[in-house]
This record gives C-alpha cells, sequence and structure tokens, in this order.
C-alpha cells in the first residue's frame, strides 16, 4: 500500500475537521450569545463550517485516490456518516498505518 503517499491529506482532513468542530462549536449554547451579538462573527462561523467541510472532502479523496481506492465512494461515505464515519476513518488509518511501520520487512 502506498501509505505514506497518503499520509499528507490524511493530516490535512484532519485539521479541516478540527476547524469544522471549531465552527459548529461557535453555535452550541456556551458560545451562542457571544455568536449571535456579532454578525459578522456568525458569518465568518458559517462560512468555515462550509469551507472546512468542502476542503475535509476533497482531502479524502485525495487520500482514497492515492490508497489505490474509489475516491467517489470514500467521498460519500464520508459525506453521509460526517462526523463519525470521518473521525472512525481517521482513527482507524492512523491505526493500520502504525502497524505497517511497525511490521517486519
Amino acid at each position: 500500500m502506498h501509505i505514506a503517499r497518503a499520509k499528507q491529506p490524511i493530516a490535512a482532513a484532519a485539521v479541516t475537521l478540527v476547524c469544522w468542530i471549531g465552527g459548529v462549536a461557535c453555535f452550541l449554547p456556551p458560545l451562542l450569545q457571544h455568536t449571535r451579538q456579532s454578525v459578522l462573527l456568525m458569518i465568518a462561523a458559517g462560512l468555515g463550517i462550509a469551507i472546512s467541510l468542502i476542503l475535509h472532502l476533497i482531502f479524502i479523496g485525495m487520500a482514497a485516490k492515492r490508497l489505490g481506492r474509489s475516491p467517489a465512494l470514500w467521498v460519500i461515505v464520508a459525506l453521509c456518516g460526517f462526523p463519525i464515519a470521518s473521525i472512525i476513518g481517521l482513527i482507524l488509518f492512523e491505526w493500520f498505518s502504525d502497524e505497517e511501520n511497525q511490521a517486519p520487512a
């Protein structure tokens, strides 16, 4: 497998997932009052959510292509099960890539 080639898009997908979580957190109760007081903050958080979701799906597709899998299928799975499927997929990817790096050659 070409895991080394897919590490960069997977890392970027993880970063965009964290950015998406940060944008969504702006609309959750602890931060909601602060977010609702500023129209600019609401717009910025909404754009951050949209852009990070799109970039996350692009990076998932890039990683799938570099691993020799169907990018369309992986993007659809990530989108339908978002964000849980993406989190589980990133954890499993790291788990299996660590096992491959530790396997004797």
